[in-house]
C-alpha cells in the first residue's frame, strides 16, 4: 500500500475527503517529528513506541585495509512494537 491508496482508504473510512485526511496525516507526522526532534518518545497504544537514542562511538576496522577508524556517535531512531502487535503476527 503505498501513500495515496493508504490516504484515500482512510479518507473513506473517516468520511472525510482526500484533502483534508492528507492534511491531517501530514500534521500528524509534522508533530511527531517535533516531538522527536525534542528528545521526547511517543507511544502510540496498540501499535508500539518511538524514540531517539544516542549510539556511542565506536571503532571499525576495514576488512580489506586492516584500518582502524572511529565512528563517530549518532543519534537513531528506535521503534519498539506493543504486545497487542507481536501477538497479531505469532
Amino acid at each position: 500500500m503505498n501513500n495515496k491508496e493508504f490516504t484515500s482508504e482512510l479518507a473513506d473510512r473517516l468520511g472525510y475527503t482526500i484533502k483534508d485526511t492528507s492534511e491531517l496525516i501530514s500534521s500528524l507526522l509534522s508533530d511527531m517529528t517535533q516531538e522527536l526532534e525534542d528528545g521526547n518518545a511517543i507511544a502510540i497504544q496498540g501499535f508500539g513506541s518511538f524514540e531517539v537514542k544516542k549510539k556511542a562511538e565506536r571503532i571499525s576496522i576495514n576488512p580489506s585495509t586492516k584500518q582502524r577508524m572511529l565512528v563517530p556517535p549518532k543519534l537513531v531512531l528506535t521503534y519498539r512494537p506493543s504486545n497487542t502487535l507481536k501477538d497479531t503476527f505469532k
